[in-house]
Formats: structure tokens, sequence, C-alpha cells
């Protein structure tokens, strides 16, 4: 084994052009599958992050304008949705859904704490919107049943917000009376500053807010969670017989589909799925044709290496060779190529997505509004580097197969004869 590894380098010595040449081809096609599959688990990974900030299983419900005439009034009306949309909600659909609860929002609110203020929006919630939302606190706690049973005036504050009350230690705030507006409010919690939303809020509990800004029946937006519908088909029969119900409340069309709008996190999630896996296939589909270049190179390479040692085929099959050791020379000498610049290439692909990482992995991105992330770990298993540098090894062997069976079926005395 080792006089046939030795031959093996001297022939790659006598010629390093061709070497080098075949070896780039195949060192080439493999770091370009990794980092294209590195680079796009990335951006997959950055858009699967950005889009966990709430349970998959939760629908919004959203009030919008009629587009049919229906029971004698005209199309364009508003449909705010109220209380008795939400009780329909709670109690018509209860085989599916798990909670139910609802989003008032208050627009151009005060809070001030000592001499210190900040301006901000208001936003009644259940207590099941933390869930939904996967709202994080720093210190403190959520809305409860009973500050929304008893209407309690308590208030969590985003970490932002409490930064701009008391600058050099926020989290003193929890337990303080502030007041919003001309109402005292004690705070219960802070939330975690999360940047990648476009605005922050005080939250509160939505019977309180609802009473005190005097917003009669009305709920503004309906969230939940639900069970039991693990298909498209399901979802989509759902939302048909849901909107149906609401609908009907508003003397809408039943099939009016523009008089509420039903965000469905669910199929959303789906189509998210179905999109990431068309483009890791296609990923996977360019990197392989790239890596299937370098195979073809190194076929291409062995069917001349063979043509111009025809001669030195001949003699020693003159002089005692066998078939079989001549097709172990030309096999050899393939998967030694491919598996010695297809490691190179492993190597270089690997170290080509832990810069990625280094310098793009999780870096935050300013767009004035809020902070995205474009990378999330772009990076690729080691299994699956393993795993391709084996196919490519594979494949090496079978390119230079053909190649080595021709020299091994020559004759001797046409193999002399060759120029």
């Amino acid at each position: 084994m080792i006089e046939l590894l030795s031959e093996i380098w001297q022939t790659a010595r006598r010629n390093k052009l061709r070497t080098s040449l075949t070896g780039f081809a195949v060192a080439w096609g493999i770091f370009m599958l990794i980092v294209l599959l590195g680079a796009g688990n990335g951006l997959l990974n950055a858009q699967l992050t950005n889009n966990d900030r709430w349970v998959d299983n939760s629908m919004m419900v959203f009030g919008g304008m009629t587009s049919k005439a229906h029971d004698g009034l005209k199309e364009g009306r508003e449909v705010s949705l109220e209380d008795n949309d939400l009780v329909t909600t709670q109690t018509r659909f209860s085989s599916n859904i798990d909670k139910a609860g609802a989003i008032l929002y208050e627009n151009g609110s005060t809070i001030t704490f000592g001499e210190n203020y900040v301006s901000g929006s208001l936003r009644g919630v259940y207590p099941m919107d933390s869930e939904i939302n996967k709202t994080k606190l720093a210190t403190g706690r959520f809305i409860n049943d009973i500050d929304i049973r008893d209407q309690r005036k308590v208030v969590i504050l985003p970490e932002n917000q409490a930064r701009e009350l008391i600058p050099e230690n926020p989290r003193r705030l929890l337990g303080q009376t502030v007041k919003i507006g001309e109402m005292a409010f004690t705070v219960v919690g802070l939330e975690q500053e999360d940047k990648s939303r476009m605005s922050s809020d005080a939250t509160v509990p939505f019977t309180t807010l609802q009473t005190i800004y005097n917003r009669g029946k009305q709920v503004g937006r309906i969230n939940f969670t639900f069970h039991g519908l693990d298909t498209e088909q399901a979802n989509e029969d759902f939302e048909h017989h849901y909107r149906a119900a609401i609908n009907r409340n508003h003397r809408a069309a039943p099939d009016d589909e523009e008089s509420i709008w039903i965000w469905n996190r669910f199929t959303q999630a789906l189509q998210m799925q179905k999109g990431t896996s068309i483009i890791r296939t296609a990923l996977w589909v360019i990197g392989l044709f790239t890596l299937l270049s370098g195979i073809v190179g190194v076929s291409n390479i062995m069917l001349i290496s063979v043509r111009e040692r025809t001669r030195e085929f001949g003699i020693r099959k003159a002089i005692g060779a066998s078939p079989l050791s001549i097709l172990r020379i030309i096999i050899t000498e393939s998967v030694a190529v491919t598996g010695f610049f297809g490691y190179f290439g492993m190597l270089l692909g690997i170290f080509a997505n832990l810069y990625m990482d280094a310098t793009l992995g999780s870096k935050p991105i300013e767009t004035g509004l809020f902070t995205t992330t474009m990378f999330v770990n772009p990076t690729v298993s080691l299994g699956t580097c393993v795993a391709v540098t084996i196919v490519l090894i594979l494949a090496g062997t079978i390119a230079g197969l053909v190649p080595a069976m021709k020299a091994a079926r020559i004759r001797p005395i046409e193999a002399l004869r060759a120029e």
C-alpha cells in the first residue's frame, strides 16, 4: 500500500498542473456546496427566529369593511368587534378554542413618575396575551384574572420606558405608582425590551382600559389559541364557519371575507415551512450541480491520465502486471485526489461558515423603526459536511472506474504501439 501511495505521489508530482486543476475543481465544488447551505440556513434561521415571537396555534381577528350588500344594508359599512363577538368566540367554538381574549389600544398616553415622563400607547389585554405573544418579563408579573375581574389599575411597563422614568435603576419602579394621564397605576412588572418590534406599549388589564376610556362594548381585536386544526383544510373550514358567525352579529353576508380579517398564524407557519423546504431543496440542487462539475472534471482528467500512460500500462502488463493491479492504480489515484482535495474544500467551507457566523450571525440591523436579524447560525452541521465529503469520494471512485476499466482491458501490444 505504501508503494502504491508513493507511486501516486510521484505521478502527481510529474503532472502538477493536471493534479492541481483536478483538485481545484473538487475542492471548489464541495466548498461552494457547504457555503451555499450555510448561507441559506442563516437566512432561513433568521426568518424562523423573527417569526417565533408568537405561538403558531393562534389567530387574531380584526374588524374590516363590508364588501357586499346584505339584509337591507349597503356595502362599505365599518365592522367594529364588540363584546358579543368575544362571547360568540368563547362559546360557539369552544370545541376548538382553548383561550380567547381581546386587545384594545389607547394612543397618546403620558406616563409620569416624579418629574420624569414618557409618551406612548396603552394596550389593554387579557392574561392569555402573554402566552400567545411569548411576552418576556424582566421582573414582576403579567396581568392576571383578578386584575381583569376587579378592573385593577395596574400596568406593565416596557424596559425602555422604565429607563426614561428612572434612568439609574429602572427596576426600582416595580411596586411604585405612576400616573397615566390623571389616573394612578401600580407598576407590577417590567417587560423585556424587544427591539425587533416597531413599538412598545404599556400593558394594562383589558377591562380597566375599556372602562376608563369609555370604550363601551368595543373589544378592538380578538385573539385566541386553538387545538384540533392540524391541516390547511381544517383551518379553512374553521375560518369559514367563524367568519359567518361573526358576520351574523353585524348583519353582514356570511361569505363576506372583508368584513373581518383573520390572521391565522398556523397556516402562516405551514406556508413558511413549505417555502423553507423549497429553498433548502433549491440550495441543495445548486450545490450538487456545482459538485457535479468537479466530479466531471475528475473523470475527464482521469481519462486524459489513462491516455497519457497507455504505454506505461502496456509495459506493466507485458512484464506480468494483472488487469486488477492496473485497475487498482487508477481507482486509488482517483480516490486519493478526490478525498484529499475534497477534505480540503470541506475545511475551507466550514471556516467560511464560521466566519459568516462571527461577522453576520445574529448581528442586529437597525431599520430606523425596529431592529431585525438577517443571519442566525449560518452554518452546516458537521454530519452534513462529512456526508458530503464521503459522497464526493464515492463519486470520485465511480469517476475513475470507467478509465480504469479501459486501462485494464488494453492489450500490451496495442499499448506499446501507442504514442
